[in-house]
């Protein structure tokens, strides 16, 4: 009887005397086994898996899982060890295991990639974080921490070198207790992507791109520069130079369609008020809408300058004869005056006639 009660003073705090619970009608609640635990610390005390265990409550009895994870201890194994530290008459409640979790902040390897690329945005000449491929010196993996590490993932330093795309970032998580700030580091190589067009075969100058022949590829923008053309820029467009499958298109490298090929036949259209005439005619320069090119009147044999307006249409300008003023102090009637208008009139028509 003298053991028993000298076990029971080691287990339960602060418990009382047989004679003095009676007398206050107060009933000593019995120690009882949990099923499941959760621990943030790196050890499993009695108290965390023994409801009521008294002044045994802080005795460390096992290490606890890694971070994150959760361990499985038999009933029997249990027992043992809370008998061995005289923790006895524990309520099991016919439990046939205890399962221990250790509580942790997990910090996955995409978050991390992403907060180290804001943490070098805009940095020496860096573009957007979206923009930024990351290969970090170690693999970035899932980061578990102790759980009391509930502050924000704050940047502290952020170096980057242009040369050699060396970036060197620094972290610190704070938290709500008197645990030192959580320090993380991140090493590797950032380089800047742009989306870009790039070509699916050989073209020569000259060409013009369609849809089959350029593809959207994300590039290093080291490689593809500030001119980098996407895909819906490029289809349509007129090569001014050649280049070769796999390669990125800039803006430099693209045109607008020639409409008129160089020894081409096109169509001269001589148009002012009231006048508009065709003719035959053969291109001497290539050009696309707007360009000036030199073309071979066919009729005339003449060599004239005119504009792009279409497909092998072009556009030529007519000198027209200035009109001599009317005389406003004349007093002849209306009759009278209109003569000299008809003639030049017919002048006008008989010069352009004559320069075609």
């Amino acid at each position: 009887m003298f053991v028993r009660s000298m076990l029971a003073a080691a287990l339960l705090v602060t418990a009382p005397s047989a004679a003095r619970a009676q007398e206050s009608e107060d009933t000593i609640a019995a120690p009882t086994l949990r099923a499941q635990v959760t621990v943030e610390s790196d050890v499993v005390r009695i108290g965390d898996m023994v409801e009521n265990a008294g002044t045994a409550s802080q005795i460390a009895i096992y290490r606890s899982p890694d971070l994150g994870t959760t361990g499985t201890l038999p009933i029997a194994q249990v027992i043992n060890t809370l008998q061995a530290h005289q923790v006895i008459g524990v309520d099991t409640r016919d439990i046939k295991s205890v399962s221990v979790t250790r509580l942790a902040r997990i910090l996955e390897g995409k978050e991390i990639e992403s907060q180290v690329a804001h943490a070098l945005e805009h940095r020496s000449g860096l573009g957007e974080a979206v923009n930024l491929s990351l290969t970090f010196d170690r693999d970035v993996q899932d980061v578990r921490l102790e759980a009391w590490n509930n502050g924000t993932l704050q940047p502290v330093s952020a170096r980057y070198e242009p040369r050699s795309g060396r970036f060197d970032v620094s972290f610190e998580i704070a938290n709500d207790t008197n645990n030192s700030r959580t320090k993380l580091r991140f090493t590797g190589i950032a380089v800047e992507m742009l989306e870009a067009a790039i070509l699916t075969r050989n073209v020569d100058r000259g060409d013009v791109l369609k849809a089959s022949d350029v593809v959207t590829e994300r590039r290093p923008k080291a490689e593809v520069g500030n001119d980098a053309a996407p895909r819906g820029h490029a289809v349509g467009m007129q090569m001014r130079k050649g280049l070769r499958a796999g390669q990125p298109l800039r803006v430099a490298d693209l045109g607008k369609p020639d409409l008129v090929q160089k020894d081409g036949n096109v169509t001269l259209i001589y148009e002012a008020a009231g006048i508009y005439l065709t003719a035959r005619g053969k291109a001497v320069d290539s050009g696309t809408e707007g360009d000036t090119v030199t073309v071979l009147n066919l009729q005339s044999k003449r060599t004239i300058s005119g504009t792009v307006v279409g497909r092998d249409q072009v556009a030529i300008a007519i000198a027209m004869p200035r009109l001599p003023p009317a005389d406003t102090t004349s007093s002849i009637g209306a009759a009278e005056t209109e003569a000299p208008v008809s003639v030049a009139s017919r002048n006008s028509a008989q010069t352009t006639s004559k320069a075609e």
